[in-house]
């Protein structure tokens, strides 16, 4: 690994600039919002199954990258809205398969 050199302090030029900031992880930012959504979304399991799978994709792949708390949140978040969005889909297949779904008896 090459070192970089260090200007002296009575440089004209000064010293070199600090290192931007690391910039936000797309992923962790894109499961946390995919993960709102699905909170918000689990009462249609189509919707909620196609908006929280791939958010926890994303929050695992930000995860293993670099260990965020807004990837954690998403993760969290993501796998709410799974179960939920499991749940409804699993009561509404029992309702439709016993009859006793309300759009059923009409």
């Amino acid at each position: 690994m090459s070192q970089v050199p260090v200007p002296p302090s009575d440089s004209p030029y000064g010293p070199y600039p600090s290192a931007p900031p690391p910039s936000s992880d797309g992923k962790a930012i894109a499961s946390l919002v995919l993960g709102i959504l699905g909170l918000i979304l689990w009462f249609c399991p189509l919707i909620g199954l196609g908006v929280t799978v791939p958010g926890l994709v994303l929050g695992i792949m930000s995860r293993n990258q670099r260990p965020t708390g807004m990837a954690t949140a998403g993760i969290v978040l993501c796998v709410i809205g799974l179960v939920l969005s499991l749940g409804n889909a699993a009561i509404g297949a029992y309702l439709g398969v016993t009859g006793q779904h309300p759009l059923l008896n009409q």
